[in-house]
């Protein structure tokens, strides 16, 4: 099969399709892998390649029609960590390799798109990364990624306007179609204060926006669709991204382990997608398991005629970490869990 254009992939899938489906998480699946803490999941690229092979075919397999590549960390303030900021063109440049490879034999059009995780530094004037730094940091890291094969660039889990910025016009730079979340994870704000509704103007006011926009990680399912309750308000037009987290982290057996079902994260799913997502996924704890059961919730269940109401996404996904998504209006009281406990 020819795969489509790079410029045009996700383009082409959004105007022929209601919804599509993400993939799940990276890091939970290498650490399944066998992965341990402190090591760099980029390095893997190299030193297995079977291991990432698998990670995009298990998305692929669940029904995914986009996955991320294995460069979360890959710009060279993250990987300056393991003594690797010389190997940013190599390990990125691999990771979209591997996902090109994966995507173009699947036998319908799947998305390689190339993660774009924070560079991990303060910008300035609260630390010493400068705009113009940051910009370098992610057009060397999106230029890897171009070259291996990505299909658009998807920028996560930002918590800086000004990080989101230097992204975009990095992409820019690169000439690649992009996509952009923030992880809203303090009260339905980002670490740095930006709300759901902050996020949707500011879109609208870079030169380069994004072809969809959104949230992913955070808090649980819940905190996040009240995001995406946000984002929707907003009266955007651009496709929002919903990548919500696999329920409620917990120490078990001195591993991190996500309280999430496979049932709940089909639940989660229809909500996403009448809360107004049009591109749905999971972020940590949410496994090809989780993939699968959201995959055939989405084509099974009807649409919703009317958006879901915090009372009914409580319901069904459990209490709101806040009483308030930060922006002043929408609110969710604090639930008691139906027989589920916050760890």
């Amino acid at each position: 099969m020819t795969a489509a254009a790079p410029q045009d992939a996700l383009n082409r899938l959004l105007a022929e399709n209601d919804w599509l489906m993400a993939d799940g998480a990276t890091g939970t699946t290498l650490f399944n892998m066998g992965l341990t803490s402190g090591e760099a999941p980029e390095l893997w690229n190299v030193e297995h390649p079977d291991r990432i092979r698998a990670l995009y075919q298990g998305a692929v397999d669940a029904g995914s029609d986009i996955f991320l590549t294995n460069s979360f960390g890959g710009t060279a303030a993250r990987l300056k960590l393991h003594d690797a900021q010389n190997r940013v063109g190599e390990l990125n440049r691999i990771a979209a390799e591997i996902g090109r490879e994966v995507a173009d034999k699947a036998g319908r059009v799947v998305v390689v798109a190339g993660s774009v995780g924070p560079t991990g530094e303060i910008m300035q004037p609260m630390g010493p990364l400068t705009f113009e730094g940051a910009v370098e940091l992610f057009h060397e890291q999106a230029e890897a990624l171009k070259a291996g094969g990505a299909d658009v660039l998807w920028v996560e889990t930002i918590s800086s306007p000004d990080e989101y910025k230097a992204a975009a016009r990095a992409a820019e730079l690169a000439d690649m179609p992009w996509c952009g979340t923030m992880s809203f994870d303090t009260a339905g704000r980002t670490m740095m204060g930006v709300t759901s509704a902050d996020l949707a103007a500011l879109v609208e006011t870079l030169p380069n926006p994004p072809i969809g926009f959104g949230a992913n990680c955070g808090v649980g399912a819940s905190d996040l669709l009240r995001t995406i309750l946000g984002f929707a308000a907003s009266g955007t037009e651009r496709p929002i991204i919903a990548k919500g987290n696999a329920g409620i982290p917990k120490f078990v057996h001195g591993h991190i382990h996500y309280d999430g079902t496979p049932p709940l994260m089909a639940d989660y799913a229809v909500l996403a997608r009448d809360c107004g997502a049009r591109i749905i996924g999971g972020c940590c704890g949410t496994t090809t398991e989780h993939l699968a059961a959201m995959r055939e919730a989405l084509e099974t269940r009807p649409t919703g005629k009317v958006r879901p109401t915090l009372d009914e996404i409580a319901a069904k996904l459990g209490a709101f970490s806040s009483a308030s998504d930060g922006t002043g209006g929408a609110t969710g009281r604090q639930r008691v869990r139906r027989g589920r406990r916050r760890g």
